[in-house]
This record gives C-alpha cells, sequence and structure tokens, in this order.
C-alpha cells in the first residue's frame, strides 16, 4: 500500500533562515521525506495562496532528497490563520473534497506544521475519521548536534506516529476500563449487581448520560430506585465536569394548580394573594446543573406547556412576570405512569412527550431482579450501619430462610426496593448483640405478608358507604346508587386530586367532549350525596 502524507506547509519552520544554507536548517516537510524507514509516495501539501513562492521552493526540495515523492499542492485561502471558525471549516471542505482510497493507500496526517489552531483542526478531523489517517509527529535533531554536524542526514530529524484507535494502547485501555468500572459502581451505588439484563440496561444509561444533555426519561414502578439513580447520574456527570450547578429534584405530585406555576417557574412580588416577596423556581434554582421531575404525569396541562418551552427554549415566565427568565438545565423525568396512554386520555402533551421520550429506560421492579436480592442485603445493612453506627450482621441461616422467601415467585415485593429497606432496618433495629437471626427473619416474613395481604384487600360497598355516610344514609341508598358511590369513593380515596379521579371515572366518556370537565363532574355527583372532595381525601 502506498503512503500518503497530508500536511499544512510551514511558514515559519519550512522556511530556511536566512543567514543559513537551507540544508543546515530542520524543515519538518521537507525532514519527513528524508526518513530512511517512511518511504512517502505522496505528499499532499496545503499552502495558502500568499505563500506560493516558498512552497514551490519546498516542492522543489522535497524531489531532490526524495525522488519517489509526488508532490501535490492544495491552494487554500485563510483570512485569519487564527481563527477556529474559519480554519476548521476550510480544512474540512478539504476532506470532503478529497477522493481518499484507504483499500489501497495509507493516510498519515502531519500535524507539526501551521498554526496550534490548524494542528487542532487536523487532529479533530482525524479523531472523527473525516480523515482516515493516524497522525505523523515530527521533531527536530536533538539539540546536542553543532549547526557544522547538521548535515542532511541529521537535519531530517525524528517522527513518530500516533494511532487514535486508543484501544490499541494497553495503559489508556485499561484506564478507560477503571474508568467505566468507577461510572458502573456510581450508578448502582457500590453493589455488585448479578441481573444481567440490569447490568445491560446501566451500562447504557452511563454511555448515554455523558454523551449527551438531552433530557433523559426513566419509567418504572414506584420503588423502583428512579430518584435514586438520578442522583447517581448527576453524580457522574459532575465528576466528569460536564455539570456544575446542583442537583435540584421535586415529585411532581405534591404540587397542584398555582401552587404547581409558582414551585417550578417562580413568581412576582404581588403576582397573587400571599405573593409577599419574589420567588426563583426550581428551573431558575437548576441552571447550570441537573432538573429531577419525579412523577411528571401528575404535571397539569398549562405547567406541561411551560416545561416544554423551557426544555427547548431555555426560557419561561415567572408567574406574573413580564419578561422571560432564562435556565439551562439537563431534564431527567421519572414516571410510574403509561405516558403513552396519558397522552391518548388527552391528560398529557404530546409535544412534551416526544421532547422528553428521546432516552428513555425502564428500571425493573425488584420481582423482576430476584439475582440482586442477595447483594441488596448487604447494601442496605451497610447503610445501617452509615446511620446509626451500629454494625448487624445476618447469620447464615438466617440469610438462607430470607433469600428462599425474596426469591420465590410468588413474594411480590410491592414496594420493591423499600419494601426490602424496610424489612432489612426493622431486623437490623431488633437484632440482639447485632446479629439477626432466625426468629428475626420468621417475624419479618409474616410482617410482609400481613402488609401486602391487607393492601390488596378492598373493604365491601357496605364498610365504604358506612364509613363516609353512616349507617341510616346507607339504608336510605338503592343497591344500584349503593355499589356505584362505593366505587367512585374508593376511586377518589385512591387519587391525590379530585382532576385525577375524574379522568379516571370518566376515561371512555371524555374522549367524546371537546372540552371535558371532569373535576366538575364529579364534584356535583358527589354533591348528590351529601359528600365533598375533602371529605374524602
Amino acid at each position: 500500500m502506498k503512503t500518503v502524507v497530508i500536511g499544512l506547509l510551514g511558514v515559519q519552520l519550512d522556511q530556511p533562515r536566512k543567514s543559513r544554507d537551507r540544508w543546515g536548517t530542520w524543515r519538518p516537510s521537507v525532514g519527513i521525506c528524508q526518513q530512511d524507514d517512511l518511504i512517502v509516495d505522496r505528499f499532499e501539501l496545503l499552502v495558502e495562496r500568499r505563500y506560493t513562492k516558498l512552497a514551490g521552493q519546498v516542492v522543489s526540495d522535497i524531489e531532490s532528497v526524495s525522488p519517489e515523492t509526488t508532490v501535490h499542492t492544495h491552494t487554500i485561502c485563510l483570512s485569519d490563520p487564527w481563527d477556529f471558525e474559519e480554519v476548521y471549516s476550510t480544512l474540512h471542505q478539504f476532506s470532503r473534497d478529497y477522493v481518499f482510497d484507504p483499500d489501497h493507500e495509507n493516510y498519515l496526517v502531519h500535524i507539526t506544521t501551521g498554526t496550534h489552531v490548524a494542528q487542532i483542526c487536523l487532529f479533530l478531523l482525524t479523531e472523527s475519521r473525516h480523515i482516515p489517517a493516524k497522525l505523523l509527529q515530527s521533531s527536530p535533531p536533538a539539540s546536542g548536534n553543532s549547526s557544522r554536524d547538521r548535515t542532511a542526514d541529521v537535519v531530517q530529524g525524528s517522527y513518530q506516529i500516533v494511532d487514535l484507535d486508543l484501544s490499541r494502547y494497553d495503559q489508556l485501555a485499561t484506564r478507560f476500563s477503571q474508568e467505566h468500572d468507577e461510572a458502573t459502581s456510581i450508578l448502582k451505588r457500590g453493589i455488585e449487581t448479578k441481573d444481567k439484563s440490569f447490568n445491560a440496561l446501566i451500562d447504557r444509561i452511563e454511555k448515554v448520560s455523558l454523551a449527551t444533555q438531552a433530557p433523559i426519561l426513566m419509567t418504572g414502578p414506584t420503588g423502583a430506585g428512579k430518584t435514586q439513580l438520578a442522583k447517581r447520574i448527576y453524580e457522574l456527570k459532575r465528576n466528569r465536569r460536564q455539570i456544575e450547578g446542583p442537583f435540584v429534584e421535586v415529585n411532581c405530585a405534591t404540587i397542584r394548580g398555582e401552587q404547581a406555576m409558582s414551585t417550578l417557574f417562580g413568581h412576582t412580588k404581588g403576582a397573587f394573594t400571599g405573593a409577599s416577596g419574589a420567588r426563583a423556581g426550581l428551573l431558575q434554582s437548576a441552571d447550570g446543573g441537573m432538573l429531577f421531575l419525579d412523577e411528571i404525569g401528575e404535571l397539569g396541562l398549562d405547567e406541561q406547556a411551560m416545561l416544554l418551552r423551557a426544555i427547548e427554549e431555555k426560557q419561561f415566565m415567572a408567574v406574573g412576570a413580564d419578561r422571560p427568565s432564562e435556565s439551562n438545565f439537563q431534564l431527567i423525568a421519572g414516571s410510574n405512569r403509561d405516558l403513552v396512554a396519558e397522552v391518548g386520555a388527552g391528560v398529557f402533551r404530546e409535544d412534551l412527550l416526544a421532547r422528553i421520550n428521546l432516552w428513555t429506560f425502564r428500571l425493573p421492579g425488584l420481582a423482576e431482579r430476584r439475582a440482586d436480592i442477595d447483594p441488596n442485603i448487604d447494601f442496605e445493612l451497610q447503610q445501617y450501619t452509615r446511620a446509626t453506627g451500629d454494625k448487624v450482621t445476618m447469620n447464615r441461616e438466617a440469610r438462607k430462610a430470607f433469600l428462599a422467601f425474596a426469591n420465590d415467585p410468588a413474594t411480590p415485593w410491592k414496594a420493591n426496593f423499600r419494601d426490602l429497606n424496610a424489612a432489612i432496618t426493622r431486623m437490623a433495629t431488633l437484632a440482639d448483640g447485632g446479629r439477626i437471626g432466625l426468629s428475626h427473619v420468621r417475624e419479618e416474613i409474616e410482617r410482609l405478608k400481613a402488609n401486602w395481604q391487607s393492601s390488596s384487600v378492598r373493604p365491601s360497598c357496605e364498610e365504604v358507604l358506612r364509613t363516609y355516610l353512616g349507617e341510616e344514609a346507607v339504608e336510605n341508598l338503592d343497591r344500584f346508587d349503593r355499589t356505584q358511590l362505593a366505587d367512585v369513593i374508593q376511586v377518589c380515596r385512591e387519587n391525590k386530586t379530585l382532576s385525577a379521579a375524574g379522568r379516571e371515572l370518566f376515561q371512555v366518556s371524555r374522549l367524546a367532549k371537546t372540552r371535558p370537565n371532569d373535576a366538575d363532574r364529579l364534584r356535583k355527583y358527589l354533591a348528590r350525596f351529601g359528600l365533598g372532595w375533602e371529605d374524602l381525601t
């Protein structure tokens, strides 16, 4: 294969000193063609138009010392060789116009000549494979040689070829592997997880987190660890100096209506009753950092619209403000809901989902990661020790019994890692002498089973109605009304807002309305029986 060198004419280095014969001075472009062990078949020399005369001399000298080398000059126009945008654009255009033949030619990019800006641009174009080459770095002769010793054999200097495939360098590959392991350890909180699919998921999250500032959406059941993972992603990016601002988090299920607008976007003094002073919202607080919006599906449509603008334009309006505020943050959103279904139901904006759905990762629940229960037991015990200062262990028999129960497919782990954390904390607290025994495990297993069973059993219609209406009122209701009202009350109890309960109850019929008002419809229904939303919540 032929060897082709691509390089810039060195206005300073390739220019012979006036006081000396040009063969007594090291000139990189000429010297690289004088190397005994490097045969240059072709030299593609990039020349600024104003240095055509110097280029002619260099070409003549290369042909003199290396007759086997063919030199092609390429004229480039640079008004300011120190302007990065102009230099990169010019060299990039050369890489697009030049016809490379990597199957038959080896390319070397000479980065010794040209301005520092040009050298950086050539490096970037080579690293990105716009130029399919290795880097060629040449150096002058050792300074110990006297001028009289600098014959044509000496002034050729030396050279080094650098392959940008960093995996070829053992020390670098080892270092990158260590960094990957450290990053993975951060995301997994140092837990040696065994579940293959979860480990693959963490690897992908690590790669995406370090490569982009785009929004990330994390889905999965409550208690799967979305909040903790978001914090770990922030820690990872901060360690790599990709982010400097704070980590700001909010559970959107805890903020409603005007409070949500003020909490997220801030407000001016006097914007509403009680606004005695201006307030910077969470989006402003997250400027330069990361904003984690857990349960993003709980936001109202108005807040969703404002959030979309903040993501796309980095601007938003505080409540009562007449000028937009600015904030540049990375968004991580969490949701245990099916947001695609929420879009279909008209309660989540399709354009917002499209914007935050670029990178979506579903975190599995504990019941889907039973192989990781064992190492998580050790982690929870370590956490207990850090929190209390008391070291607690679990004996072999107790651990075997707990793992048998934990890994049983019939064990639901409804609250996922929250259940496991609570179980280990309770057993550690009750452990005699800092050691969890079989009796503690058996007691905890019965407690967990009882909790899960009670949470899954719904009270009867009669029990629900008597709680809120009283015995006499229930007796005066038709059986039809009893069944319907009891179900409505249950739905209200399971939702955090009147609107959310209305959406669930009228999910089908609301689609036929252009402007559904589920909250008002539900409020009027409850009023027929003398009930209000506050009575049920």
